[in-house]
């Protein structure tokens, strides 16, 4: 025969390679035998990639190969019982799978299994020849029993048990010996699996409650096969966290020589204190203490806030520094000639930033300006061993695994000790240090760093009598300018539903009227100080433009300084888009934030659009929100807010050494807030 005829190829013909025990699989789990041999609870499925040499591919036939399956076991009779299979042929390298139907092997017994690779001339040697080996599995068909779930601190149907930020520790165990796998739940979270030491034996998992209220966890057994049991169910009632272990709300009389405690010991006071100080604006504080940074200005106990550092624990403050130029102590606790924890100022970096150390490490985070109020919160948590910070109720810098001290000594404001003696003192106001013998869950250090909102004005726009039309809220009224008048539905007009050839007239945006601007002059001023807009706040109005292509910017909310304004809301028609911008100081042609959120200009045609701007200045974000809805274009961060000297604008902005940006449109419900309003009280 010549070269390329069948016999040739016959002859030429190489057998197929070994399957490798890579290469094998029971089910989805990798071939084993022995102590590691796998479990299966359905119809085995037997799995093998085949490969014949590449150099039997020849141009005219396709590379095929066959699986020849060996299937046998001992049966209770002591009999070596045996099945084979042989599968269609299939390309090299492609799995061959052998679906072996349901009950074709026993329960609870050792099946062993091996295969080889046939192209239809010859075969390879057996999977468990030489270097190879036997793949062993056992087809288990009963589920593992329910788990029993128990809980030393938060006992099972208890009516009310310790409470928001204490660990509980849960324990799950099955009666069945083959378990290895508990899948577990608690309601909104965590989820998880949790798998025991040994198969049969018991997990213990921690669990962190967040919020107080009713309580379950869900438990569900794995055993090797991946077989599930029923569902285990766990009740028990959480209470609300436990009060501070102590509070110096530091708002004593002036002249005091100690802070009265609400909880814990009294702390003395050194003559560098000066009790009297405002409080932070917008919070539950009345007044704080003032330290002027000397030796003598600090406050101190006789005896340690935190028991054991090695627990849970957390410290809390607001402070104001006078100084962000230097390291500087709101609050720690001695450990011998050491300190055991300190919170408070850093200013070893390039910029300052907040600062907790306990255990030799150290958490930073946030941005201290001079004379500006922040709330920092230390928490160490002994279940994970980390070391966390909060500025203004959100979670700052990066967790840091901590090594605590057992040793404790005095509580100390405004210093903290090391080998030398006290340093790093603190230089400003300080009010409201609290410490908790617990966790302090993220939902409690927000409510701990909260201001409250409070409405400066809203105006409504119905009516102007005398052209001022007045604030519900019973402060400065809007004062009307040329080209602006209140619009109303006017009396006589004809109703649709009675008069179907009737026109019926354009509705007021809200209520029953609203401003209408005429584009050239138009505007509304509110005297007095309406916003601090160096502090958070929130402004809003519904607003609509009477053009559906405006040919220039127009401006619907503005409050001005000597020379810009310190914001300005305005339609950018180029952009199709409102705007929001926001100079960095009160200088013409200073730098801007500007942020912007796409609309298009509806002619009046529609319901208006409602606008808002949130500047949280504990956050240094400002945010631009159009029907609610913001993002990442409408947000920038604004470090230092400057505060605006001049009245509220309504239709107008700064432009030169005059006023300009007139809208041509309608506005209605105007409102401002001190405070940054959150997400979800937008819309």
């Amino acid at each position: 025969m010549t070269a390329g005829s069948g016999v040739a190829q016959a002859a030429d013909n190489l057998p197929p390679k070994q399957p490798l025990v890579q290469d094998l699989e029971t089910g989805s789990k990798e071939c084993a035998a022995g102590d590691r041999r796998v479990y299966v609870s359905g119809a085995p499925v037997l799995s093998a990639v085949l490969y014949d040499p590449e150099e039997d591919n020849h141009p005219a036939e396709a590379n095929l190969v066959k699986g020849e399956f060996e299937v046998w076991w001992t049966d209770a009779d002591g009999v070596e019982q045996r099945l084979t299979r042989t599968t269609l042929e299939g390309h090299s390298g492609n799995p061959q799978r052998w679906h072996m139907p349901e009950g074709s092997v026993p329960p609870d017994t050792v099946i062993s299994w091996r295969v080889r690779a046939n192209d239809g001339k010859a075969t390879s040697p057996w999977s468990s020849e030489g270097d190879g080996s036997v793949c062993e599995f056992v087809h288990d068909d009963v589920n593992p029993e329910k788990a029993t779930i128990s809980s030393p601190e938060y006992p099972e149907n208890v009516f009310w048990v310790d409470g928001v930020g204490v660990y509980g520790h849960f324990t799950m165990d099955s009666p069945s010996d083959d378990v290895v796998a508990y899948t577990y739940g608690f309601i909104g979270g965590p989820y998880g699996t949790a798998r025991p030491e040994r198969p049969g034996g018991p997990v213990t998992i921690p669990f962190l409650p967040l919020d107080s209220g009713p309580e379950s966890l869900t438990v569900r057994a794995i055993d090797r096969a991946g077989r599930s049991s029923g569902q285990s169910s766990y009740d028990f009632m959480v209470k609300s966290g436990r009060a501070p272990v102590a509070h110096w709300p530091l708002a004593d009389a002036k002249g005091a020589t100690s802070a009265d405690a609400e909880a814990g010991t009294d702390a003395a006071a050194g003559t560098g204190v000066t009790f009297g100080a405002p409080a932070p604006a917008r919070t539950k504080l009345t007044a704080s203490a003032t330290l002027d940074g000397s030796s003598h200005g600090y406050l101190t106990t006789d005896a340690p806030a935190v028991a054991d550092p090695r627990k849970s624990f957390a410290v809390s403050a607001w402070a104001r520094p006078a100084d962000t130029g230097r390291n500087m102590t709101v609050a720690g606790q001695d450990a011998g000639q050491a300190a055991a924890f300190a919170l408070g100022l850093n200013a070893r970096g390039e910029t300052p930033d907040w600062s907790f150390t306990v255990g030799g490490a150290t958490v930073s985070g946030g941005a201290p300006e001079t004379g500006e109020w922040a709330h920092l919160l230390g928490v160490y948590d002994a279940e994970t061993g980390k070391a966390q910070l909060y500025v203004n109720g959100h979670e700052a810098g990066t967790r840091a695994g901590a090594t605590p001290t057992g040793t404790a000594g005095a509580f100390q404001i405004g210093r903290v000790r090391d080998g030398n003696g006290y340093h790093d003192r603190w230089h400003g106001e300080l009010g409201g240090v609290r410490v908790h013998d617990r966790v302090v869950v993220p939902g409690e250090a927000a409510e701990l760093a909260h201001r409250d909102m409070s409405l400066l004005g809203h105006w409504s726009l119905e009516t102007a009598p005398d052209g001022a039309s007045p604030d519900a809220n019973g402060g400065a009224p809007l004062t009307l300018g040329p080209g602006a008048t209140i619009y109303r539905v006017p009396d006589g007009s004809c109703e649709w539903w009675l008069d179907p050839d009737c026109t019926p007239p354009p509705q007021p945006l809200a209520g029953d009227g609203h401003l209408a601007l005429d584009g050239k002059t138009g505007h509304a001023t509110a005297e007095g100080s309406v916003l601090d807009t160096s502090d958070s706040f929130t402004i809003s109005a519904v607003v609509q433009l009477a053009d559906r292509e405006p040919e220039r910017p127009m401006t619907v909310l503005s409050l001005p300084g000597e020379h810009t304004d310190a914001f300005k809301v305005r339609y950018q028609p180029e952009q199709h888009a409102w705007q929001l911008v926001m100079p960095h100081r009160d200088e013409r042609g200073a730098p801007e934030t500007v942020v912007a959120r796409f609309a298009r200009a509806d002619g009046r045609d529609g319901i208006g659009e409602r606008v808002a701007v949130v500047y949280d200045d504990a956050t240094d974000k400002v945010k631009l929100y159009v029907d609610g809805q913001s993002g990442a274009d409408a947000t920038a961060a604004l470090p230092n807010g400057w505060r605006a000297s001049g009245p509220l604008q309504i239709g107008r902005a700064r432009t030169g050494d005059g006023w300009g940006e007139h809208l041509h449109g309608d506005v209605d419900e105007v409102r401002a807030f001190s405070g940054a309003l959150p997400d979800g009280r937008i819309p």
